[in-house]
């Protein structure tokens, strides 16, 4: 469905979702209020002096994002399409699509959207503490998120993946899950964004074969990068690896850290290996549960394994983050093969398929997982102080 035919659509969702406590009305008489979802280009340039770099957020894969201020007083964040972005248009409408029928309280709000000319933009609630990233790779900023803090963002994570898996209208694997785009509120509750990749899996499909690979290396499952198998496990890879992220306090691959430390899934199954998991742990926390530490980890490494089926959902992991007699079994290999540098595609089934890394697709729990298990309260380590 093109961008015009839903513009209607749009309108009549957006009226529909206004609150009752809305102080505009539709026929947009306050300053700088648009018309029902729409925003014509010069309001939005007078909200952000004309695109100045001073209102700049950041630089995302469609290209930049500013901060506005409307004639009302509200603060919106502006995602401006870039205009030489070949592939732009599908992903403005897709994500416009997607926002109208999802909200929840960990998934960022949409308020509109602008397309004028070539312009192309969508307006969103502005978030102060921008993304994830941009305070937790920053030792200068991490200071802020205590061990408490990036729990909670973690399990806010948990619950807006969940909704969008299994509570939604329509199945949605977003495919782009990293810290950059978890952007924080005034609070650093979590609000994951950037639905521009995202995929509707309408009735009961669970799955796909793709040869369009898109998402950001590192994060992204072995299987859709190297053979397009695309599933909501997909997104459960991706979020094993930035938990592992939030845990540690470092990105996903860094190369001046030495080949055993370089690539954060390698380096923390090593530590499990030992029994020294607890090393991941952000040096920089002036405290940690060294419980939640440990269950954080070991659920990342449950998220991040090899054989897709023997990776948890986001109803269980839910359930294991939030219950603390829920055991947790122990992890099986991760899916480390694929996920940077250069990957190819297949249209081989992935269902049957073993590539040549070892990296299986198996539908079924491999027999191979250990059957050790354990709770949740009977995990203990004198490795780290609570008061560290």
């Amino acid at each position: 469905m093109g961008l015009l035919n839903l513009l209607p659509r749009l309108r009549g969702c957006l009226r529909r979702g206004r609150s009752a406590g809305d102080d505009a009305d539709a026929s947009g008489d306050d300053a700088g209020q648009p018309s029902g979802l729409f925003f014509d280009l010069q309001t939005l340039q007078a909200a952000t002096n004309f695109f100045s770099e001073s209102n700049k957020l950041g630089h995302g894969g469609f290209g930049p994002v500013y901060k506005g201020l409307l004639g009302n007083g509200e603060q919106v964040a502006i995602k401006k399409l870039s205009i030489t972005s070949r592939q732009g248009t599908s992903e403005f409408t897709n994500e416009v699509k997607l926002l109208l029928q999802i909200q929840h309280r960990n998934l960022v709000m949409l308020f509109g959207c602008c397309v004028q000319g070539p312009e192309k933009m969508l307006v969103y609630e502005y978030l102060p503490n921008k993304s994830l990233d941009y305070i937790l790779f920053d030792k200068r900023r991490s200071s802020i998120l205590n061990w408490k803090q990036r729990f909670q963002i973690i399990v806010g994570v948990i619950r807006g993946l969940l909704y969008l898996h299994e509570e939604a209208p329509v199945r949605i694997i977003h495919r782009d899950i990293k810290a950059s785009n978890i952007l924080l509120d005034d609070k650093l509750n979590p609000k994951i964004s950037d639905f521009g990749l995202a995929r509707l899996f309408p009735g009961d499909d669970t799955h796909l074969n793709t040869f369009k690979i898109s998402g950001t290396h590192g994060y992204m499952a072995p299987e859709y990068a190297m053979h397009g198998y695309l599933s909501v496990k997909s997104d459960v890879f991706s979020f094993g690896i930035l938990v592992l992220e939030i845990v540690s306090g470092r990105k996903a691959s860094q190369r001046e850290l030495g080949a055993d430390k370089s690539d954060i899934l390698t380096y923390a199954w090593s530590l499990f290996q030992s029994g020294k998991q607890l090393e991941l742990v952000d040096e920089t926390l002036v405290t940690c549960n060294s419980s939640e530490a440990l269950m954080c980890i070991q659920l990342a490494l449950l998220c991040c394994q090899a054989v897709v089926a023997d990776r948890p959902d986001m109803n269980t992991i839910h359930l294991m983050m939030l219950n603390d007699s829920f055991t947790l079994p122990m992890p099986g290999k991760p899916g480390l093969q694929g996920r940077g540098g250069r990957w190819t595609t297949s249209s081989t089934s992935p269902s049957t398929t073993k590539a040549s890394s070892n990296l299986t697709f198996d539908t079924e729990p491999s027999t191979a997982t250990s059957i050790q298990e354990f709770s949740r309260n009977s995990i203990s380590c004198s490795s780290i102080d609570e008061g560290r």
